[in-house]
């Protein structure tokens, strides 16, 4: 029978070695380093969405030989989840005497108030046998006494290895469609990588959506360009309500966080004096979005209050 998995490239594909994980050569080294040592300490992986973190976790634990076990704190993040799944597993000696790991995928969603403090304890209570992993979009929603006990690494791409970096991407697609023997044309994978980087789960994700009959068929009509926020910047600053409303519901397909920081990055050089108030909305609206059941209403009030509450202007 099929794995399931196997459907899902992002998946089918993650790298399972740290030599695999297309990374800026500095921050490679540094994790070669860690596997030679055989010694993993209490990390921060901070970054935005896509960009490897979780691949990187995993794959240090497989490089080391270290059992894991992944909790994904966007879905289980009450503290029930800290005294029943993660006691039990951290509570066990691992059978080949390394370290036990515990991967807290997006902590960022972790209670403050309860679970971030207990984990504490945790770190340093079970010090001897485990070490925790936590991976987040935005590192200021850790509580700094937890911080404090992690070493934090910044997996933001700087601007001198983006090149780099978009090169790794474009020979890692090529080799996957290959691998699934898909028809392809070299400018379709460079068309997703512009629009969608550095998020490397969403061009891999973009690119298996538009296969058919194992054929990579780009609908650029569809992914969201430039031009589209360009149309969408048009609409609110002739307060078109109607017209933002109806953009939205052809847009929203795609990856909310995406599609709220190009709106984040189109909309900034034409705010003028409302830059801040434009911020803190976008802000306000993009930590909604982790929550809430209509991903489309959420989006068409955050422009709602925008269009009337920030003056945009060319």
């Amino acid at each position: 029978m099929s794995n399931f998995y196997d459907y899902i490239w992002v998946e089918k594909y993650r790298p399972e070695k740290i030599e695999d994980c297309i990374l800026p050569e500095k921050l490679k080294s540094y994790f070669k380093g860690v596997i030679k040592e055989g010694q993993l300490q209490n990390m921060l992986f901070s970054g935005t969405p896509g960009i490897g973190k979780t691949s990187v976790a995993k794959a240090l634990c497989n490089d080391i030989g270290c059992s894991f076990l992944v909790i994904n704190a966007s879905e289980e993040n009450g503290i029930e989840t800290l005294r029943t799944k993660i006691k039990q597993f951290v509570t066990t000696v691992s059978f080949n005497g390394k370290p036990k790991v515990v991967i807290l995928d997006e902590a960022d969603y972790l209670n403050a108030n309860s679970v971030m403090p207990a984990l504490r304890g945790f770190i340093e209570e079970f010090s001897s046998n485990c070490r925790f992993i936590f991976t987040c979009n935005n590192k200021n929603r850790i509580i700094s006494a937890l911080q404090s006990r992690l070493t934090h690494i910044n997996f933001d791409i700087e601007k001198e290895n983006k090149q780099k970096i978009a090169l790794g991407y474009f020979n890692r697609i090529k080799f996957i469609l290959n691998s699934e023997k898909i028809t392809f044309k070299e400018n379709d994978i460079i068309t997703v990588i512009s629009l969608k980087f550095p998020d490397f789960r969403s061009i891999i994700n973009t690119i298996q959506r538009y296969v058919i009959d194992k054929e990579l068929i780009i609908d650029r009509k569809n992914i969201t360009n430039n031009e589209t926020f360009e149309e969408l910047l048009d609409l609110m600053i002739s307060k078109n309500w109607n017209g933002m409303r109806e953009w939205v519901v052809n847009n929203i397909d795609g990856d909310i966080n995406l599609i709220i920081r190009k709106i984040y990055e189109t909309f900034i050089p034409f705010a003028g004096d409302d830059v801040p108030s434009l911020v803190v909305l976008i802000g306000e609206y993009q930590y909604k979005s982790a929550f809430v059941i209509d991903q489309e209403i959420n989006l068409v009030s955050m422009l709602t209050e925008i269009m009337g509450n920030v003056r945009l202007k060319r």
